[in-house]
């Protein structure tokens, strides 16, 4: 199902979805499961699509096809209930008619199983290298165990015939190189092949509730114990097996992957770069080519691919879509699972995923949230356990599962502290109020030398401040009597005072200008304070220092982090901002704060263009940035976003009539960055430049690719489609081709309205 206004995903709902189970498959070489994955250079993924109709999505290393559309490549696949992954082909049980089918890249609407097995039914089949065992029956029967029939793909099957396993009743069934094994009725893993002997399994008793197999290799995940057991050429999955508890299992060329019981996270174990593998979410099912993993995100249906190779991204990009969690069956779902509810995909005509009316995907119930949730609902009928956001805890209930009593009682003293705080600045103010009054009250004789005296500092309101402390090294006096703008003039110390002596832990940020520190006014207010360095004061004589405040007092946006005073004492330069509670766009994107959902990242790109688009069009004169990028824009109390850092104090670094089109250039990263999340240059990715990566994509079509998959996607992602559209303009090469900001802000705004559901 395309991720589109006709069918998505209800993120507050989907996100408490954690969905383990024996149907909870994992798929790789020869195994079965609703995603799987062909070995291989012409390999490909193929998924079930959530839908309600089993239609088959795919996507190969070059381009995403989906079977929903009428020109794709695989339109003419039929409706499966579960796939398998071989060597360059992909097979699958038909929902309808429950027979097996098998295709390849090369003509997928061609049938490659022999014609003697093409009328059979069967309830599971599982593709090796070069060939493929099923079992028999009707997978909508409700019966797990059944005779296995074997074929090659050069239509004979010989080679795997065993008379010793002809009258096995047998379930879960995988394949690889030469070899099938299989859970028998009776209990335990049994294999037959040529190639089985050199496995090892014989003889072993143990009963496993999923199996996996590599080329020359396989495991499986214990009944008892829910841990792995490996069989066969140890180079596949290497000598340290994973130590967890597992609900499923798939295979690469050199590795195995699980999704861990307790919190349905993947974990991989042989030759793996374990940097790469997702944390941030857990799956439904995995599937593995040789050096790519692909799986469905239980918190939103949605694909995800990553690559097990270091340094390295994945070979093959999905397509936007939603895929069913599981295998459809027979029967109601026993004590201790539930039956998946298709109505949290806000669909109203979806009211199954699966092609008849009586089957169901039923999900065992899940033990544990995943870290930073706490379970705030228990598992029921038709719903799994609810896990909520830490973010979110309220109560004692969820403290210890969150580790925030200490948080807890820091925020109820930092309460208490306000409270004194603010109980000693009312009566600090109600002081000077009585003060003032008696002042003015009371009749007082002025000297020649206060009627003499020349008010050297003063607030734009009017009303004067005490003179400067006396500079032992006195610069040149600036000509502050008169008003600049809407800002105030403030002394050294009370800048000293508000952010304790310039110390470090109050440092926000450092730049070419200088360091930003956090300050608190004494009326309680909080602010930002740049102090600029000695590089910036040399550069910066009195008179550009006045020409910069001019502009810079001047200028007036809710979409600007404006100035709101100065001080020019003591050979010091400070210019005094509002503050930004919530820091920079960069770092919620790319570092420790928390992710933005996307209805705040669109808001967010569209504030940012209106800020600059008053810096180029209603300044005079106009200002160009020069210097646009995430770590720029600021983030208020209301998650507003604020343009800072533009125009630095030095009339020689600024030419007013500067190429606007590099800022457009510019902002036209940032767009790329909200989109991705990638930073605008990364040498831990290939390409290393978001631009160079993201702009052929968006090229060619596949805007899709670079959507950041670490945020739970809309049901509707068209707007994020047309947010890649305008960035693709603003990152034309020729600066002439590119729109302006007003241009964008207009384009920006148009998807605006078009509005996401969430």
């Amino acid at each position: 199902m395309k991720v589109s206004p006709f069918l998505s995903v209800s993120l507050l709902v989907v996100l408490l979805l954690v969905l383990p189970c024996l149907q909870f498959t994992a798929s790789g070489y020869g195994s079965s499961g609703p995603i799987a994955a062909a070995f291989g250079e012409n390999g490909l993924f193929c998924a079930i699509d959530a839908d309600g109709k089993q239609e088959i999505i795919c996507w190969d290393k070059d381009d995403n096809f989906s079977a929903s559309s009428a020109s794709a490549h695989f339109s003419s696949l039929p409706p499966m209930a579960s796939l398998s992954g071989g060597e360059g082909l992909i097979c699958g049980i038909t929902s309808n008619t429950s027979q097996a089918f098998c295709f390849d890249l090369s003509n997928p609407g061609t049938n490659l199983v022999p014609r003697t097995f093409q009328n059979n039914s069967y309830s599971q089949v599982a593709v090796g290298r070069d060939h493929a065992c099923a079992i028999k029956g009707y997978y909508y029967s409700g019966s797990e165990f059944g005779n296995v029939d074997c074929w090659e793909f050069n239509g004979t099957s010989d080679s795997l015939h065993d008379s010793h396993f002809e009258n096995l009743m047998l379930r879960r069934i995988v394949s690889g190189d030469g070899f099938s094994c299989g859970i028998s009725e009776e209990g335990g893993a049994v294999c037959w092949g040529p190639r089985s002997a050199k496995l090892g399994v014989s003889g072993t008793s143990v009963d496993f509730v999923s199996l996996a197999s590599g080329r020359s290799s396989v495991c499986g995940v214990s009944d008892a114990s829910s841990e792995v057991k490996c069989w066969g050429d140890f180079n596949e999955f290497g000598v340290n097996l994973a130590a967890n508890q597992f609900v499923s299992l798939t295979a690469g060329a050199r590795h195995f992957c699980g999704i861990r019981r307790d919190n349905h996270e993947v974990e991989c174990w042989g030759s793996v770069d374990l940097s790469s593998v997702p944390r941030s979410s857990g799956f439904i099912a995995v599937a593995s080519s040789d050096y790519t993993v692909c799986g469905i995100r239980e918190v939103d249906l949605v694909l995800d691919c990553w690559s097990v190779r270091r340094q390295s991204s994945p070979d093959y990009s999905p397509p936007l879509q939603l895929c069913s969690p599981g295998v459809c069956s027979a029967g109601s779902c026993p004590v201790g699972k539930f039956s998946f509810n298709a109505s949290i995909l806000n669909e109203p005509e979806l009211t199954n995923l699966c092609v008849r009316k009586e089957l169901k995907i039923c999900l065992p119930c899940g033990t544990n949230c995943s870290q930073g949730y706490f379970r705030s609902s228990t598992c029921r009928g038709n719903a799994d356990r609810v896990c909520t956001a830490c973010s979110l805890c309220q109560n004692s209930s969820c403290w210890d599962v969150c580790g925030l009593p200490s948080l807890v009682r820091a925020h109820q003293k930092q309460q208490q502290n306000i409270k004194k705080l603010v109980i000693f600045i009312g009566s600090f103010v109600l002081a000077c109020l009585l003060v003032s009054v008696g002042w003015f009250i009371i009749p007082r004789k002025k000297t020649k030398g206060e009627e003499n005296r020349k008010c050297c500092c003063c607030f734009c309101v009017g009303k004067p401040v005490a003179e400067a402390d006396p500079d032992p090294n006195p610069q040149p006096v600036l000509s502050l009597t008169a008003h600049v703008g809407d800002a105030q003039v403030f002394r050294l110390s009370e800048l000293k005072d508000a952010t304790h002596g310039f110390k470090e832990f109050n440092e926000l940020g450092r730049g070419s200008f200088g360091f930003v520190y956090k300050a608190v006014l004494s009326d309680g207010r909080q602010v930002a304070v740049k102090r600029a360095n000695a590089a910036t004061i040399i550069h910066t004589n009195s008179r550009e220092f006045e020409a910069e405040l001019d502009i810079l007092c001047s200028i007036r946006h809710s979409n600007i982090v404006n100035l709101l005073g100065y001080c020019a004492e003591m050979g010091e330069r400070l210019l005094v901002y509002e503050f930004m509670p919530h820091g920079t766009l960069h770092d919620h994107l790319h570092g420790d704060l928390s992710p933005l959902d996307w209805s705040l990242r669109l808001k967010i790109s569209l504030q940012a263009a209106r800020g600059l688009e008053y810096l180029h069009s209603e300044v005079t004169p106009p200002v160009i940035h020069r210097d646009m990028k995430t770590s720029n824009i600021l983030l208020d109390s209301d998650w507003g976003a604020r343009i800072a850092d533009f125009g630095l104090l030095s009339a020689n670094d600024r030419d007013l009539n500067g190429d606007m089109e590099s800022d457009v250039y510019n902002f036209g990263v940032v767009l790329l960055e909200v989109l991705s999340g990638r930073k605008a240059y990364d040498r831990n990715c290939t390409p290393a430049g978001v631009v160079e990566w993201a702009l052929p994509l968006i090229r060619s079509e596949r805007s899709a690719a670079i959507i950041d998959r670490n945020v739970a996607l809309p049901r509707n992602v068209e707007p994020l489609l047309k947010l890649a559209d305008v960035a693709e303009l603003a990152l034309r090469e020729n600066p002439s081709d590119r729109p302006t900001m007003s241009n964008v802000a207009t384009l920006l705004d148009q998807i605006m309205t078009m509005g996401l559901t969430l």
